[in-house]
């Protein structure tokens, strides 16, 4: 059994503590492993994310920029009553794509030309002046939901 006067930790286990401010050549003179002056270096010190020190911080100095209703807005394909004058009948949107004049999506019709013959035209939407031509020509509008 060993004394108390003996014992000792065990070789490695300890280490001496670091004394810092003890000249450049300890290589924890200077500042002291703090950094910078002010308030980096004071305890608590922390400067929140984005400031500047008093400078307007870049996300204020640029413009804004974001959603945009762009993917969300309904694109119509749009057909003119100059391209309805040659079709005779019930025009619906199915005879519009057999014809090559719409591909697919919805369809507004629109007051471009003149119309002769008594139509019935079923589209998604109408002009305000597309429906008054059709319409005095002695045809009908339907306006098909979406």
């Amino acid at each position: 059994m060993s004394l108390l006067s003996q014992l000792s930790p065990k070789a490695g286990s300890t280490h001496y503590r670091k004394r810092v401010g003890r000249g450049i050549g300890s290589g924890l003179g200077g500042y002291s492993g703090k950094g910078g002056k002010g308030q980096t270096q004071r305890s608590g010190g922390s400067i929140r994310r984005g400031f500047e020190g008093g400078q307007t911080p870049l996300h204020r100095r640029l413009p804004k920029f974001g959603f945009t209703n762009e993917a969300f807005a309904t694109h119509y394909e749009i057909v003119n009553l100059s391209q309805l004058a040659e079709m005779s009948g019930e025009v619906t949107i199915e005879t519009l794509r057999e014809a090559g004049l719409v591909n697919r999506g919805p369809v507004k019709v629109l007051g471009n030309g003149k119309v002769t013959k008594a139509l019935t035209v079923k589209a998604h939407k109408f002009s305000e002046s597309a429906k008054k031509a059709i319409e005095s020509a002695g045809g009908k509008t339907e306006t098909v939901k979406l």
